[in-house]
């Protein structure tokens, strides 16, 4: 879910409340659903028996960048990392009325297009097949995306700070520190997954951004990746905008990978195994840092509603999905969730993940923002972990200006990009020691709460703390 539909309804209805401006509405026109009556099927496969690949060549699954990253961290590889038996992907795919649109290695998990439920019998009657789960039902209609037109300079107000509008953003976790000493994420790669990164292809400002590749994970692909929703591009410019003087991302020498990972015209449990195929797929081509401002909890059917006692990292597949993440050598950043002022109040998934840095958000006076998701986990963890500015972020929309925004889905990338900067400057530490070493330095470590958890990081203490640990 991104900041969109209600929760960034809310935001505005309370914004416009305040400062007595009308309030949100919609423009879009609807449009069927194409291609008719659509289901996904998640089904869980028993075994790998029968692979033709061994971990004794992980070439042949995982680039040369993912196999150094976990040979520099010492992480072996277990069979997670073995792709599925293509035997068994093969019968499933060759089934009729049956189309396989989506995988997951490290669940074991196949995701299954069809237009009629019945079809779904035969594959259950599979040997090899544990279970199936239905977890998307198309809609009778839907509102297709509409690109904005682009502004063709980005305005901005004259700035004292070379930073310009974005000098908060990266004031605030003290990480001007790092760049000073020339740590701007140079030679780190950080995947974004996100649900539109609408003219990221089209604003001038982001011309300089050092965007390695593109990929799409949803069943239903855009007919134009740059199309869809804005919401990434608003998080990706947070890091890697470097326009001097007008607005400065906090990892502007980094490289990116951007993913599309959601389906903004619905909300189903199906956005998990896209979530968990995009973060597969971020670990294969050798990310570093994953960047995910998503987070899932209630759904458009609410039979698929996850519920408090799955708040442990082991029960929803996107939060086991991103639970590995360490194990592999990444470090994943994820926004904490937008649910504050509602029923839910607690952190999304996959905000409850272990060994991972969920985000909530404060303003400019460090104080939390009303919306932020709080914790712990169900199984008494901190959460969220640590906390950046995402009430009043600096960032630039999809028409290509310079706006503020609110959510946790801006603090996350604030600190991604930084983490790939305290990264870039201790290159022999791995993924739990960099995370430990941000949590150290924040300013509510002595007394973690369920609102701050470690509290508003400073990434000069951080550098510091890291260079201390073992060489």
């Amino acid at each position: 879910m991104l900041m969109t539909n209600r929760i960034r309804r809310t935001l505005i209805w309370l914004l416009a409340t305040m400062m007595a401006i009308p309030a949100f509405s919609d423009k879009g026109e609807k449009a069927k659903f194409p291609g008719g009556k659509t289901y996904l099927y998640r089904v869980s496969l028993c075994n790998k028996k029968g692979t033709p690949y061994s971990l004794l060549r992980p070439w042949e699954f995982l680039s040369a960048k993912s196999l150094e990253r976990r040979n520099k961290q010492g992480l072996p590889l277990d069979s997670t990392d073995l792709p599925q038996t293509p035997a068994y992907i093969e019968t499933i795919g060759n089934m009729k009325g049956v189309e396989v649109v989506s995988k997951s290695k490290w669940n074991n998990t196949v995701l299954v297009l069809v237009h009629d439920n019945s079809l779904v019998k035969p594959i259950e009657a599979l040997p090899f097949v544990l279970d199936t789960k239905k977890v998307f039902e198309s809609p009778d209609s839907i509102t297709p995306p509409l690109r904005y037109r682009v502004s063709e300079t980005l305005e901005s107000k004259a700035q004292d700070d070379e930073y310009g509008a974005a000098a908060l953003n990266i004031d605030l976790v003290k990480g001007k520190a790092l760049h000073n000493m020339g740590f701007k994420g140079r030679g780190m790669t950080i995947a974004v997954l996100d649900g539109g990164f609408m003219n990221v292809d089209r604003i001038p400002a982001m011309k300089e951004a050092n965007i390695i590749g593109i990929k799409d994970f949803v069943a239903f692909k855009a007919t134009d990746f740059y199309e869809e929703h804005d919401h990434g591009t608003r998080v990706l410019s947070t890091m890697a905008i470097n326009q001097p003087g007008i607005f400065v991302g906090t990892a502007p020498e980094a490289d990116y990978w951007l993913l599309r990972a959601e389906d903004t015209s619905t909300e189903t449990l199906a956005e998990e195994d896209y979530w968990a195929a995009a973060a597969e797929f971020a670990d294969s081509v050798g990310a570093d840092i994953i960047s995910s401002s998503l987070g899932y909890q209630d759904f458009d059917d609410n039979k698929m509603d996850h519920g408090y006692s799955e708040l442990d990292g082991a029960h929803a597949l996107i939060s086991r999905t991103a639970s590995r993440l360490a194990s592999k050598g990444i470090v994943h950043v994820n926004s904490a969730g937008n649910e504050g002022m509602g029923t839910w109040k607690k952190i999304n998934f996959p905000a409850d993940a272990h060994n991972i840095l969920a985000v909530g958000a404060v303003n400019e006076k460090r104080k939390n923002a009303v919306f932020s998701s709080v914790g712990p986990s169900d199984d008494g963890r901190v959460k969220p972990d640590i906390m950046a500015l995402g009430s009043g972020t600096a960032v630039i929309n999809g028409r290509g200006n310079i706006s503020n925004d609110m959510g946790t889905s801006f603090a996350a990338p604030i600190i991604s990009g930084m983490v790939a900067c305290l990264w870039q400057s201790a290159r022999n530490k791995t993924a739990m020691e960099v995370m430990d070493a941000i949590r150290r330095s924040a300013d509510n470590y002595s007394t973690p709460n369920n609102v701050f958890g470690y509290g508003v990081p400073d990434f000069s203490v951080a550098y510091k703390i890291i260079k201390q640990k073992r060489q």
